[in-house]
């Protein structure tokens, strides 16, 4: 369902909430359909169940699952308007990096050309040999 690189220097509540995020807003994850057990996705991703539900309440708060009291939690049927958050979070960092790049005198030409062969390829760390 989601991984866990333990090599990354991402805290592990923030690796499991991306990948929720990403099953939600990707429809892997039926609105309504109910969330793993923190015990049984602890026990699955071998990792301490506090760990989890910290990463089930940044889920809560941010809107892709709810909780239903004695039952578990359950993703929200907003992942429409999850997935359209997220995608204005890479608009918001896409700016930055322009603005960085103009900061650098990048020619708009070179970015635009990086960010298609990025885009393209799916390369995810700029290779600088």
């Amino acid at each position: 369902m989601i991984g866990i690189d333990l090599q990354n220097r991402r805290p592990i509540y923030e690796q499991v909430v991306e990948g929720f995020e990403n099953l939600i807003v990707n429809g892997v994850l039926e609105p309504d359909s109910q969330m793993p057990s923190v015990r049984s996705l602890a026990m699955e991703l071998s990792i301490n169940p506090n760990t989890i539900q910290k990463a089930y309440s940044v889920l809560e708060q941010q809107g892709y699952i709810y909780p239903v009291k004695g039952r578990g939690n359950f993703v929200s049927g907003n992942g429409a308007l999850m997935k359209q958050k997220k995608q204005e979070s890479v608009f918001r960092s896409l700016n930055e990096l322009v603005n960085q790049g103009k900061e650098l005198d990048i020619a708009c030409e070179d970015f635009l050309d990086k960010a298609r062969e990025f885009y393209e390829t799916g390369v995810a760390k700029y290779d600088t040999d």
